[in-house]
């Protein structure tokens, strides 16, 4: 799943035995099979993230089914497949210290877009410009995706499968428990949160509002929960593009607080010992939604894969159970509407054994007809024009095109390296007003200061 759930030299979340132990599995799944990292000349081996959810195998079926179309097309080649189970720091952390020698180094790995800055500056990364301005697909690409594979220096180091959006998700039969209309679009800040006061008041028992907060769920906090707040405050809140500098003192990431703080503050939100919990989004989308828990979810647009046939909660009626609305903007203000992007890229690691035969299974993977596959079956949001347009895609699932449709309003995460310290930082001021330890203004000045030692003074607004 993208983004959501769901970021090196990082902050892990495990404990140092643990990421050790997964760094020490990867080095024997790597060496295990094959001489070198190649697994041999005609061999391209391709690492990828593999759910911590055992109800989801969705990207293991989808690529076998490319393996096994890709060595019937290219006679004598193979893929070799590396799941790696395990969750997103402890990944990243796990595929860095793969791609450190030639040794263990894949051909292919599976990148979370906003890690790359960090890998790129380790010099773990290929630059793939040479590649893409050869392979004619590449100009199908929207142009926000191909933003998302590029470093600081301009040049491209992945090729995007899929992205995704946020929204709010809404419980019919609650908001009519509670006198509130079934096309639900609320226009401010103001106008959610007083959706979230009357199902406090009118439908007792049900969580009235949900938005990821603190340390413990990493980017569903930081991107999904705070950042949704955040880009619809006004224009570059978090990091100013013209100077590459981070922003400090903004009005807008204290307002952003003190709605988070609103919301558990007015116990509007779940009990904070649930909402700090690091499996909060499983309960959200397991439980808590499909069993009418929630009245209102700040949540992404892959949602509907846990209820659908092959999902974790199957859950037949939710497309008629649910409603879709946009996150508004603060006060309203143009363009009205806001959503956050994540993604996955395929990169090519700078030190692999086999970079043409890599990004040849690259092409493989996004033809028209298999970016089209992946977009259905892994719940993506298109990031090819062409997919995007596609009858198969648009009647995939029920809200895709919604989604889809808040692509023009979205934001990336800015791609430098010390953005997974910086989330970090965030998710610490966010638990703060969570837990009422610190005011808005409290938590805004304490973040500040961290970030320009993060920054290493490289920020503005201060």
């Amino acid at each position: 799943m993208s983004g959501s759930e769901e970021v090196v030299p990082v902050r892990p979340t495990a404990p140092l035995m643990l990421t050790l132990s997964f760094t020490l599995a990867a080095t024997a799944a790597l060496t295990g099979c094959g001489s070198g990292s190649s697994g041999g000349p005609e061999t391209v081996k391709v690492v990828y993230k593999r759910s911590t959810d055992n109800a989801n195998r969705f990207m293991d079926r989808h690529l076998e089914a490319m393996k096994r179309q890709f060595e019937k097309a290219h006679p004598g080649r193979k893929v070799k497949l590396v799941p790696v189970q395990a969750p997103d720091d402890d990944y990243a952390a796990k595929t860095q210290q793969m791609m450190r020698s030639p040794r263990t180094a894949p051909d292919l790995v599976y990148e979370d877009t906003f890690r790359l800055g960090a890998d790129i500056e380790a010099g773990h990364l290929k630059p793939l410009d040479d590649r893409v301005e050869r392979w004619k697909e590449w100009g199908r690409f929207a142009e926000r995706a191909k933003d998302s594979v590029r470093g600081a220096d301009g040049r491209v180091y992945g090729v995007p499968d899929g992205t995704d959006t946020r929204g709010l998700w809404f419980d019919k039969a609650v908001f009519a428990r509670a006198g509130l209309p079934a096309d639900w679009r609320p226009g401010s800040w103001a106008e959610l949160l007083d959706a979230a006061r009357t199902v406090k008041r009118k439908v007792p028992g049900v969580i009235p509002l949900n938005v990821y907060t603190g340390k413990a769920p990493g980017e569903a906090a930081v991107m999904q929960g705070f950042e949704m707040l955040l880009y619809g405050t006004g224009a570059d809140p978090l990091l100013d593009p013209r100077t590459r500098k981070w922003v400090t003192g903004g009005r807008g990431f204290t307002d952003a607080l003190e709605f988070v703080r609103t919301v558990y503050a007015e116990k509007l939100g779940p009990d904070p010992s649930d909402a700090l919990d690091p499996h909060i989004a499983t309960r959200v989308a397991t439980e808590w939604l499909p069993k009418g828990k929630l009245a209102i979810a700040l949540d992404g647009s892959w949602m509907g894969q846990h209820w659908s046939r092959e999902g974790a909660a199957r859950w037949p009626g939710w497309s008629g159970a649910l409603g879709r609305a946009a996150m508004p903007t603060q006060y309203g203000q143009p363009p009205g509407k806001v959503s956050m992007s994540g993604g996955w890229a395929w990169s090519v690691p700078a030190k692999a054994a086999n970079p043409d035969l890599a990004f040849a299974f690259v092409e493989t993977l996004q033809t028209r007809a298999n970016a089209t596959r992946w977009c259905v079956v892994g719940a993506q949001i298109a990031v090819r024009e062409d997919v995007a347009a596609d009858p198969g895609y648009l009647a995939s699932m029920p809200g895709v095109g919604f989604f889809t449709g808040l692509v023009r309003h979205t934001h990336y995460r800015p791609a430098l390296p010390v953005y997974p310290q910086v989330s970090s930082a965030i998710g610490e001021a966010m638990e703060r007003v969570t837990t009422g330890d610190a005011s808005a203004a409290g938590a805004a000045r304490a973040y500040d200061e961290r970030l320009r030692t993060i920054a290493d003074g490289a920020v503005t607004g201060g």
